[in-house]
């Protein structure tokens, strides 16, 4: 399948328009033997359309308005679009007033000429990372579809689009995983930059002092080249050697609790940064093991979605998903003295860490414990809640040291998606983006 970045080449050789990868996108948005009716929210086929068949007029007398100007792109159910009710995979929102602006990323894809395809579904109001949508419908992984597994989320639909050919590029949020979740989950690669480098206006947040924007592609180049878009600044994409390498490899907790298939590649990816002369030090961390005293009455996340649910989670409960409703309503047994607490926790938390990973090119883990389960599995409320915490066990470590991660795909062909994670300290992000660009080129020798 062709990258967004492979496709950007190629339309600035001259050896492709942009208009043959919209209708492609499109033409996958409306094959009903894909996901296309449980994955968008919103869909814009003409607006994709003329917006590529003008940037097809655009390449041809040398004027793009950027490197992705024409492509196919979809964006998250929580980004306002205006003139439109932005609902955040919700039913209670669906009559809300619409946006009077674009929100600031949306803005950003609408001035680079992307073809925006459409708004995608996501588990409501981003709070779970599984995927599952009860209002909308929940879009199947690409693995074995036949046995619909979750796609991962809350970038539930935002992944399988990728996925799917519906777009070549995907933009999510990410608040404890919802970016990278997904993206390990389907095969995919998952960029969570730090949350300051792109400006959240007109999103609607989960958790402010967590959330963060990012972006889901094939592959480093491509979440690199979207991310320099939407970005308030590109990131300086270099070429490094792995015998420079030094990662850290947690021994608390984030190696807990990982079924066969995550072991197996997981090990083989290790073994391959080994032959390949980088430097694995394994590091205790144990300051990942307070986390679960910080988060253990729901934590900042609840707290925050608390603030800005109350008055309709108490006036309209029934309009939520249970299972989202009940998360939320966790905050309502948070004061503002706890939640004074939190961050002051967090905050020297975050600073522990940091002095421990000094020296350190990249924090490296799996991204999620285990492969995706199937939808049905999860009917069970119990069942529900411990795979949700276990998905978003590793991945949140990041977003509470207020970081910056890519998920690599480092599953065997055939084999069931896997992603391997390297993360690092706050705005480390040019430098993360490279090591991984190095790793995920030693992924691509080996198969």
């Amino acid at each position: 399948m062709t990258t967004l970045w492979q496709a950007s080449q190629q339309l600035q050789a001259n050896e492709a328009q942009p208009d043959t990868f919209t209708e492609a996108a499109l033409r996958a948005a409306s094959d009903p033997q894909k996901e296309g009716a449980r994955v968008f929210i919103s869909r814009y086929q003409a607006q994709a359309a003329q917006q590529a068949k003008e940037a097809k007029d655009r390449w041809q007398t040398k004027r793009p308005l950027s490197a992705i100007d024409g492509l196919p792109i979809s964006i998250k159910d929580l980004f306002d679009v205006k003139g439109e009710a932005t609902t955040a995979g919700s039913l209670l929102l669906r009559d809300a007033p619409p946006a009077t602006a674009n929100a600031s990323v949306v803005e950003k894809l609408a001035q680079a000429g992307a073809a925006i395809v459409g708004k995608t579904n996501m588990t409501e109001f981003a709070f779970t990372g599984l995927g599952i949508n009860p209002h909308y419908g929940t879009p199947a992984n690409p693995w074995r579809r036949e046995e619909r597994r979750i796609p991962g989320g809350s970038s539930s639909g935002a992944a399988v689009t990728v996925a799917d050919g519906m777009c070549l590029g995907a933009v999510g949020t990410d608040t404890g995983g919802s970016v990278r979740i997904p993206a390990a989950l389907c095969g995919l690669t998952g960029f969570k930059p730090t949350a300051s480098r792109i400006n959240q206006a007109g999103t609607l947040p989960l958790a402010a002092s967590l959330d963060s924007i990012g972006v889901i592609a094939h592959d480093v180049r491509s979440c690199w080249l979207l991310d320099s878009v939407i970005a308030e600044y590109p990131l300086d994409l270099q070429t490094l050697d792995l015998r420079d390498a030094r990662f850290a490899v947690p021994q608390t907790r984030v190696l807990d609790d990982l079924d066969r298939n995550v072991v197996q590649a997981w090990q083989q990816t290790v073994d391959l940064l080994l032959e390949a002369g980088a430097t694995l030090v394994e590091l205790p961390l144990d300051e990942l093991d307070e986390l679960n005293a910080m988060n253990a009455r729901g934590g900042i996340t609840a707290y925050e979605a608390w603030q800005w649910h109350q008055r309709t989670a108490l006036a309209q409960p029934e309009a939520y998903d249970p299972q989202v409703l009940m998360r939320i309503q966790r905050g309502s047994l948070l004061t503002e003295q706890d939640a004074a607490e939190l961050y002051q926790q967090r905050e020297a938390w975050r600073q522990r860490v940091n002095a421990r990973l000094e020296g350190f090119d990249a924090l490296i883990m799996p991204t999620v414990a285990q492969i995706a389960p199937t939808i049905a599995s999860l009917d069970d409320p119990q069942r529900y809640m411990a795979i949700n915490a276990l998905m978003l066990r590793n991945t949140s470590v990041i977003n509470m040291l207020d970081g910056c991660a890519v998920s690599l795909p480092c599953q065997q062909p055939g084999s069931a998606p896997v992603g391997f994670s390297l993360a690092s300290i706050h705005g480390d992000d040019a430098r993360l983006i490279s090591w991984s660009l190095a790793v995920e080129t030693a992924l691509n020798r080996r198969s």
